[in-house]
């Protein structure tokens, strides 16, 4: 929901035994995942490469040991020991009394990742021009239907249910840049908790405005908690933000090894989706996180791409429940290689977008290629047209690559890039 991620097609092999995740080195990304199988990828309205689909439902927040399991495990663990510290503490106050016994945090991880799009846009009030529902940013199944791109996809549905405090995680996808901390598919987890009006009125927090201070005031003792939880006791401060689903709406920075990071997004649920669920004006919190961008930073982790590696060397560091710093056990140098081309004909406005390029260039190289960026920006004088180059960097973070074969990625690159980009090569 609200975290920001660090922050999205069938090649033939390689090498097959390059124990990283690529599309273009293992061999089980020449199908689609079985959550997928009812449905016709290729179709036009499609834009699901099947790179990313044969990963949807892998669920590594699920995997035993994995550190995102472990951060997602000690957080649960957090909220969970939380309510119920809150529950005896209203049991002691009432002679014993625990009336409020059922409010503890559910916890999901298991929802589909494919929702329809009133889900993951309408029901949270993003705009119907918002850029997030573009195709350069989101993954589509059909017109109607979406690989989620956060985990408050699952939000309206549980309120409806009745459900007063959960935690929700799962995989999320988004188009989005090619470097070490940005990856198409994600971690993510969402939590949300409703306030009765017992607990209000024992509060005092009577008036709408006391109210709002009541649940702002929670949701920031709660957060900083988990922060502790997790950092230790670190140094944190709270910004403004803005999300279209909470206002008001924060963020949390904290001031770990000699810097400034954010580590969250949170704020007051929007009154707009309360009532949409039935709910009246019942006030309640929400915040979303990124379980990549926490365990990067927990586990000193330096490549966002090494939480899909196969590699026993990356996996056999790690013990569930443990923050290990990991140790790297290889680095290999990059392979640069640039690619221009002219984005735009004579008085023809572009169409190109960085995420396009993005997409084919994972498609050929997979986890082969470390980053992309734009190094050149040049506007002909005479006819006007507008010419990018990129610089491509493969690394393999588990072998050297050879010269050869990065010559074969770059030259499927540009065959592709003219393919399916209609751009005309410099």
């Amino acid at each position: 929901m609200l975290s920001k991620p660090l922050s999205h097609f069938q090649k033939q092999s390689y090498s097959s035994s390059s124990p990283l995740y690529s599309s273009s080195a293992d061999n089980s990304v020449q199908s689609s995942s079985s959550l997928l199988q009812n449905y016709d990828i290729s179709h036009s309205e499609c834009n699901i490469p099947l790179s990313i689909a044969s990963r949807v439902g892998t669920n590594l927040h699920l995997r035993k040991h994995h550190p995102l399991n472990t951060i997602k495990t000690i957080i649960e663990e957090y909220w969970k020991n939380l309510s119920m510290n809150k529950n005896d503490a209203d049991a002691d106050a009432n002679d014993g009394d625990n009336h409020q016994a059922n409010k503890t945090f559910q916890t999901r991880d298991d929802f589909d990742p494919i929702v329809h799009i009133h889900d993951n846009f309408d029901s949270l009030l993003i705009p119907p021009d918002h850029v997030s529902r573009s195709k350069s940013d989101t993954y589509y199944v059909n017109k109607e239907t979406v690989l989620r791109t956060h985990t408050s996809a699952h939000q309206t549905a549980l309120l409806k249910e009745g459900v007063d405090q959960f935690l929700v995680t799962g995989d999320v996808y988004r188009r989005d840049e090619i470097d070490s901390s940005h990856y198409p598919i994600f971690h993510q987890m969402e939590g949300v908790r409703m306030f009765s009006n017992d607990e209000l009125i024992k509060a005092g927090a009577i008036s709408t405005n006391d109210q709002l201070k009541y649940v702002e005031q929670d949701l920031k003792q709660g957060l900083e908690g988990m922060v502790r939880t997790l950092f230790g006791d670190v140094e944190m401060r709270w910004g403004i933000d803005y999300f279209p689903f909470t206002d008001p709406s924060f963020e949390l920075e904290i001031y770990f090894n000699d810097e400034w990071l954010e580590v969250l997004g949170c704020g007051v649920v929007h009154r707009d989706i309360v009532k949409a669920v039935g709910r009246g004006d019942q006030p309640g919190w929400a915040f979303g996180l990124g379980l990549e961008r926490l365990a990067m930073i927990l586990f000193s982790i330096p490549d966002i791409r090494l939480f899909w590696s196969k590699d026993e060397r990356f996996h056999s560091q790690f013990k569930s429940g443990e923050i290990i710093t990991f140790q790297a056990y290889s680095k290999f140098p990059p392979c640069l290689k640039d690619i221009s081309f002219w984005t735009s004909m004579p008085d023809v406005e572009s169409s190109f977008h960085l995420n396009d390029l993005n997409e084919v260039v994972r498609d050929v190289a997979g986890d082969l290629v470390e980053k992309v960026e734009l190094i050149d920006e040049f506007v002909h004088p005479k006819s006007g047209r507008s010419s990018n180059c990129f610089r491509i960097s493969y690394r393999s973070m588990d072998r050297s690559l050879t010269n050869e074969e990065v010559d074969e990625l770059q030259e499927r690159v540009r065959n592709e890039v003219v393919d399916k980009l209609r751009v005309e090569l410099r």
